[in-house]
């Protein structure tokens, strides 16, 4: 039987926030004593872009200045308006993919008018369902975010997909509950093989490397457990791209014309290793 093959594409990452001066503490369930006290350990904030000479794959969709001004982040660049850097408009993008709707990863959607919201079936029913109720579940949704998708039930903009599916050629979704019911990775093939974009399944590389998840979390066994599956989904270490480390911006080549988006999926530049730890990753 021939070997299947797929299109290779290139992957695309855009840093455009920070949440400066977090205690590396507050990035672990469980301190099993690798933090000095006092020690840092910022969280940033990406959007990615798949792409070939054919497709445009929008993966999250960040979140606009007033929301982060009012939940004390610092943007860099309005994330929608950077597109324009690869030639792009929001008016143009027709596939977004929400990992999962929390407002770092799902704001903004009102801005894509005819794209395709790819989203699991089961974050949909999570933050539209008794849950919300709890007002410490809830914290990381925005109700415009959650409106806007509800929309996109009745405007045939929102598809809802259960577990693995394909959104362009090559390019799928995998379901990797736990950080929320519905959170997703999609898998990309590229020159340098299979990457993944992990989103919140694992916030920083140290979380999966140490098995100590992000202490935002549903269910706790499903996070340890997909920690498996996305390795399992990438070809090595640095092939499993985090949500929210520093080290993505630094560690992959800028692409050229547009120094903001590092390219993923060329090799990590010399002088890094595979992947960082808290040492790495921590200052």
């Amino acid at each position: 039987m021939a070997e299947e093959t797929h299109p290779v594409y290139e992957v695309l990452a855009l840093r455009f926030g920070t949440h400066d001066g977090r205690p590396a503490r507050d990035n672990f369930l469980v301190d099993e004593g690798q933090f000095t006290p006092g020690r840092e350990m910022p969280m940033d904030f990406y959007l990615w872009v798949v792409r070939d000479e054919r497709h445009f794959l929008l993966v999250d969709t960040g979140f606009p200045q007033e929301m982060a001004r009012r939940r004390g982040r610092t943007l860099f660049r309005d994330p929608v308006d950077a597109l324009t850097d690869l030639g792009v408009a929001a008016e143009d993008v027709s596939d977004v993919v929400i990992t999962h709707m929390h407002y770092d990863h799902a704001g903004n959607l009102d801005r894509f008018p005819h794209a395709r919201i790819h989203l699991q079936k089961d974050e949909l029913q999570f933050c539209t369902g008794p849950a919300m109720r709890h007002r410490v579940v809830r914290r990381p949704f925005e109700p415009v975010n959650i409106k806007t998708a509800v929309q996109g039930l009745f405007e045939d903009h929102l598809v809802l997909h259960s577990g693995q599916a394909e959104i362009i050629p090559g390019v799928t979704v995998h379901a990797v509950p736990g950080h929320t019911p519905g959170t997703q990775v999609v898998r990309v093939p590229t020159a340098r093989g299979w990457v993944v974009l992990a989103g919140d399944a694992t916030h920083l590389w140290a979380n999966i490397r140490l098995r100590s998840p992000f202490p935002i979390l549903d269910h706790l066994t499903p996070m340890l457990e997909g920690y498996d599956r996305i390795e399992a989904l990438a070809d090595g270490e640095d092939h499993v791209i985090p949500g929210h480390d520093p080290q993505v911006a630094l560690r992959f080549p800028r692409l050229e014309g547009a120094p903001d988006w590092v390219c993923l999926h060329e090799p990590v530049l010399d002088g890094f290793d595979a992947a960082p730890t808290i040492a790495g990753a921590a200052r």
